[in-house]
């Protein structure tokens, strides 16, 4: 196999030779320019072939690999040779479970330990004087003698290996452990490592990695031993949590039964109950009374010991022998659920540290596989229990749907709505179904002791196993015993005819194809989302791989404020989750007194949490990723806690890469788009008032509203919050107005739990006029702006609004205008303006031309199916353009400064739109017609307010309300998605993120310094520029940030070598060429890309010592007269350990 190069190379040197002969002989000129451009042709090629005309083909048609294809892509130089390199020593097999290992084991095969501690065995051998050489070694080996054996087992202790699973989603994908050699072929993995490694044993297989060097071997059992790694990086919370089968053993063995056998008995010990049990007199789930013996943390933090007698189980007893001393007994007192174990784990690690944990851990599982073997919980089909009511549910939504169906052949509704009415229909007969399901298989009858009939919890299979979170969840029982439900198309839309039957009936022949149907979709799906998300991850990793955290402190007092995140009457984060492990950036002061409750520059550990919960703070402020003032990197204090470890973070912590993968890691688990949720997406959207949670006083935001004749007020924003405040003055609950709901209370009123406070019609949209008077049609043209349509059942004829695109009429739009009694012209209330509603394209008119309307009232409806709803991209394509900062389609438009609006003389189909400042400095913008403003003429705006609705612009959102504002609107958005699928990321991964996009700076005003107007740079640069100039006693530039996309944000670091090895790697280089650019090596791509060690973790202090002895050096240089400076370069390269393994 030759290189395409030669093909290439020659065809140069041919066509070079060629020429040099014709221009020797003269020959016409239209031969030698012939010659010539062939000879550009060819060199072209050999740079970049393909890049200019057609690529030049070989024999087998197939286009030559040029020098420029070398390095680039996946399969180029960069990225498949400098940052993914093949290691020695490694191997890999399938994994098998290893349920009797401790956590920081695994099981290796005696045949791959031999292979991969071969050169420690061959020294071992020779040290022992068993062999003489090399080679008489590799004999002794290759027979497998006894004393290879031994050898081996010498070798192997204390000498971790690192285990890594494809693909590695964060850092937890490779972790170290003990090997323990195994007879067989698999290697035996630790069941509760499991979950980090995302594996299973279904064939999953796994690589074995041997860290040669000792500082590597240090490294792997000081940081990546799988022991140390408990907590996610991602959330803070125990990764390490027992699943499955662990969870079901310790449910079964901590539930209460009623009429156990033993039932009232009491107990001295628990030793006493643990006799009992094996002696058979009572039964595992008995109540029964124990004296225990607690061991309680004082506040100074030593144990003391106190006794109790606590109503539980035999089983919790038993449980309590396994719980270290400091816990209290409370904390599995309880069913054991996963989320309970999880909690359990948690607070074990947060009062007694790491070890305990671990072996906490580990004898948690092996008593849940204990309990589970006991237990021997099966299901058959006679446990599948379908609920009586099913058909009474399922023939009363068919009436219904008659109903809705007869609605639409007379008339009534439109297609559209007959659709959304049904498929709402068939959701709720869904969610009643499943209700009566759960409630049938969750509950039983059961004869006490005393021979009283209760109801408890019941020990179906099935509802053990989702109750438990085992396995399953309601939604997988629905389809089981309840019915499958609405089905959607490959197109995402909702198929309405619903699998009513469920998979213990049976499907027939449609309802199983309609269920294929959905399930193959999935199928495409999932593959497609494994792609994007994982091009996402490399996204972020690249934006943010040169974050490092290089600081203590950074000292500025900016921050983030903080308060809780209210959607609807939930609190969907608690201010307490949101501010764990953050640092104070101003004094917390106790609502409505005066003392400090917590200083400036706290670290907010759990306590402290929970004694902002007890004295009802509200909002706080606090330092953030995003705010930190460090050049190169971020502070420790900026950051808070390293959530992995539980403590502040260390200084050259590679936070950046920790950010990327805590939010590309679960990226697979995003939706492509939100329909998965089949019919539930519907559901939510059909929300139809608000019902007030918690008594309280209603504050408004943003809401305007004016009132009816009837009494109540109606909404006309389209941005309007409503919420109510506790007695505290927190906000307890939040809702969304629409635009033309009807509100029944005013601003400040109380309101009782449970009041309705707004309600409207969810399947239109309408157009409310906020004036009274007589209503008259402008451009009402039948055919062209307007038809009519006629119901041949009904005979109702309404006006129905074209769409522009579809007429002659360019310039004509469909308006209503409200004139007085006189015939003039009725204006907005305290303005010049007069009263003209433009109509929406799909918009019915049931009102007659003339007809008398009050303030309030609908004069126009836009069914919602046609009414231009923003699009829901949900799931992983909404992550990736805010992280891309891409504008949306029809952007909301923001004011750009604060003034009195007007409006101007009106051009080519565009309103012109004026505001005056009270300086009268005006500002002009032209916007579409069709876009329905929220201000009139002579109201006043503040900058940055919302004068046209839509999708924010978040480069909008910078330049007009700063930084601030757009963290949170970033921050919240993404979080939004993620908390859908039920993931929990940490908020500062995100603001990390954020920070590397806000990473570039444009300059406003250059000043006295050799920047341009208009030139972006980055910031650290700008920054270091200004300093120098302050203190030569010029005038600072003025900078504004700027936001880029995350990709665009990795093409313009300071780094041409990182940027390279990204994208459009011969783009990159040229330019730095021609530019002549230089790599101060400062990220870690850089330096793995030319082989040196990463200034992070432990090679950050190994590049800070070589800093201070090269700086040292200089000094004596220049005390020595004689020479320049000494070769400090070679020498400090050579001094860092190998990274061969790092």
């Amino acid at each position: 196999a030759t290189s395409d190069l030669n093909d290439l190379y020659r065809r140069v040197i041919n066509r070079n030779n060629r020429l040099r002969r014709l221009l020797e002989l003269n020959a016409p000129d239209i031969i030698v320019r012939n010659e010539k451009r062939m000879l550009q042709e060819a060199v072209d090629a050999l740079l970049d072939n393909g890049r200019r005309g057609r690529a030049i083909t070989g024999t087998n048609k197939r286009p030559l690999k040029s020098l420029a294809d070398m390095i680039k892509g996946k399969q180029g130089r960069f990225r498949q040779n400098l940052l993914g390199k093949r290691v020695d020593y490694s191997g890999r097999s399938v994994i098998v479970v290893g349920p009797q290992l401790r956590l920081h084991q695994c099981g290796l095969p005696k045949k791959m330990a031999l292979e991969l501690f071969k050169p420690f065995i061959f020294q071992k051998l020779q040290l022992r004087g068993e062999a003489s050489t090399i080679k008489a070694a590799k004999r002794l080996v290759e027979r497998e003698g006894a004393e290879v054996w031994d050898i081996l087992e010498e070798v192997i202790r204390e000498h971790p290996v690192l285990l890594n699973r494809a693909p590695t989603l964060h850092r937890l994908g490779i972790q170290a452990f003990e090997p323990l050699l195994v007879e067989g072929k698999a290697i035996q993995l630790h069941p509760l490592v499991c979950t980090a490694f995302n594996a299973d044993f279904d064939g999953d297989q796994m690589a074995v990695h041997v860290p040669l060097s000792l500082e590597a071997q240090l490294e792997a059992r000081a940081l990546m031993m799988s022991s140390n790694n408990i907590l996610s990086p991602a959330n803070g919370d125990p990764i390490i949590v027992p699943s499955q089968d662990v969870v079901l053993g310790l449910y079964y063995m901590t539930r209460e039964r009623i009429g156990a056998k033993g039932e009232g008995m009491h107990f001295a010990d628990v030793q006493e109950v643990h006799r009992a049990y094996e002696s058979r007199s009572v039964d595992l789930q008995a109540r029964v009374r124990v004296r225990l013996r607690e061991h309680v943390r004082g506040e100074t933090g030593e144990l003391t010991e106190r006794l109790r007698i606590a109503n539980t189980t035999v089983g919790r007893a038993l449980l309590f022998e396994i719980l270290p001393r400091g816990l209290s007994f409370d904390l599995i007192n309880q069913d054991m659920t996963k989320k309970a174990i999880s909690a359990t784990i948690n607070a074990c690690y947060r009062a007694l540290g790491l070890k305990e944990t671990v072996v906490f851990a580990d004898q948690l599982m092996y008593t849940g596989f204990h309990y589970a073997t006991r237990a021997g919980v099966s299901f058959g089909i006679d446990d599948i229990v379908i609920p009586e009511q099913k058909t009474r549910i399922v023939t009363a939504a068919d009436d219904e749907v008659k109903e809705i169906q007869d609605q639409y052949a007379s008339g009534l509704v439109t297609n559209g709505e007959r659709y959304n009415k049904v498929v709402d229909i068939w959701s709720r007969a869904n969610d009643q179904v499943a209700k009566a399901m759960m409630e049938k298989l969750g509950s039983e009858e059961a004869t006490d002791a005393r021979g009283v009939r209760q109801k408890q919890k019941s020990f179906n299979s099935i509802f053990m196993m989702a109750d438990s979170g085992a396995r399953g969840s309601a939604a997988q029982i629905r389809q089981l015993a309840g019915m499958r439900g609405l089905m959607a198309k490959p197109d995402g839309s909702i198929i309405e005819t619903p699998i009513t039957a469920n998979f213990r009936e049976g499907l027939n022949v449609l309802q199983y194809f309609i269920s294929t149907h959905g399930a193959r979709k999935g199928l495409a799906d999932t593959a497609l989302k494994t792609a994007n998300s994982g091009y996402l991850t490399r996204r972020l990793v690249d934006v943010a791989q040169d974050l490092v955290v290089t600081e203590v402190d950074c000292g500025t007092s900016n921050g983030l404020a903080m308060s809780p995140l209210v959607e609807g009457g939930d609190v969907v984060e608690a201010l307490g989750e949101r501010v764990l492990g953050r640092v104070m950036s101003e004094d917390i002061v106790k609502p409505g007194g005066e003392e400090v409750l917590i200083a400036v520059g706290t670290l907010l550990d759990e306590p402290l949490v929970r004694l902002l919960e007890t004295e009802g703070v509200d909002q706080i402020k606090v330092r953030s990723p995003i705010t930190c003032q460090t050049r190169y990197g971020v502070c420790s204090r900026c950051y808070g806690r390293d959530l992995a470890r539980g403590r502040p973070i260390s200084i050259g912590e590679a936070v950046g890469v920790i950010a990327a993968q805590s939010i590309g890691e679960p990226g697979t688990q995003l939706t492509m788009r939100t329909f998965h949720i089949g019919g539930a997406a519907s559901r939510a959207a059909a929300a139809s008032s608000v019902e007030v949670r918690n008594k309280g006083v209603v504050r408004f935001h943003h809401i305007k509203t004016v009132l009816h004749e009837k009494g109540h007020l109606v909404a006309v924003s389209r941005s309007g919050e409503i919420g109510v405040v506790d007695d505290f003055g927190r906000e307890r609950e939040r809702y969304k107005i629409p635009y033309g709901a009807m509100i029944s209370v005013k601003e400040g009123a109380t309101v009782a739990a449970g009041q309705v406070v707004a309600t409207w019609d969810p399947h239109t949209h309408p157009v409310v006029t906020e004036v009274a008077g007589l209503v008259k049609f402008q451009d009402f043209i039948d055919g062209l702006t307007v038809t009519s349509q006629l119901d041949e059942v009904t005979g109702l004829s309404s006006t129905v609004v074209l769409d522009t695109k579809q007429r002659g009429g360019k310039d004509l739009r469909a308006t209503m205008k409200l004139i007085g009694a006189k015939g003039k012209e009725v204006t907005f209330a305290n303005t010049e303006i007069p009263a003209v509603y433009t109509l929406p394209p799909g918009a019915l008119v049931s009102l007659e031309d003339g007809a008398r309307v009050s303030v309030g009232d609908v004069i126009a409806r836009i069914p919602q199916e046609s009414s231009k709803t923003r699009d829901i991209t949900g799931g992983l394509p909404r992550v990736a353009d805010l992280f891309e900062a891409r504008k949306p389609k029809d952007p909301a438009i923001l004011a750009e400064r604060s003034g009195t609006v007007s409006f101007g003389k009106e051009t080519k189909g565009k309103r012109r739109l004026i505001i005056t400042s009270d300086d009268g400095e005006k500002y002009e913008e032209l916007i579409p017609k069709w876009r329905q403003l929220n201000v009139f003429e002579g109201e006043t705006v503040e900058r940055g307010e919302v004068i046209a609705d839509g999708e924010p612009n978040p480069h909008d959102i910078l330049r007009l309300q700063g930084v601030e504002a757009l963290a949170n609107y970033l921050v919240r958005e993404i979080q939004d998605v993620y908390r859908l699928q039920g993931v929990k990321i940490n908020d500062k991964h995100i603001e990390v993120i954020i920070r590397q996009m806000l990473r570039k700076t444009e300059v406003q005003e250059a000043g006295e310094t050799a920047l341009l107007r208009g030139e972006q740079l980055d910031r650290s640069r700008a920054l270091d520029i200004n300093d120098r100039a302050q203190q030569d006693g010029k005038k600072a530039a003025r900078l504004q940030p700027v936001l880029l996309g995350i990709t665009k944000a990795s093409l313009a670091t300071e780094s041409f070598i990182s940027a390279a090895s990204f994208q459009e790697t011969t783009r990159v280089l040229t330019e730095a060429a021609v530019r002549g650019l230089k790599d101060d090596l400062r990220g870690l791509k850089e330096n793995v890309i030319v082989g040196r060690l990463i200034p992070a973790g432990t090679g950050f202090a190994a590049h800070a010592s070589r800093r201070r002895k090269m700086e040292g050096a200089e000094r004596r240089s220049f005390m020595d007269v004689g020479g320049g400076l000494p070769d400090t370069e070679e020498a400090s390269v050579g001094e860092e350990p190998e990274s061969a393994a790092g």
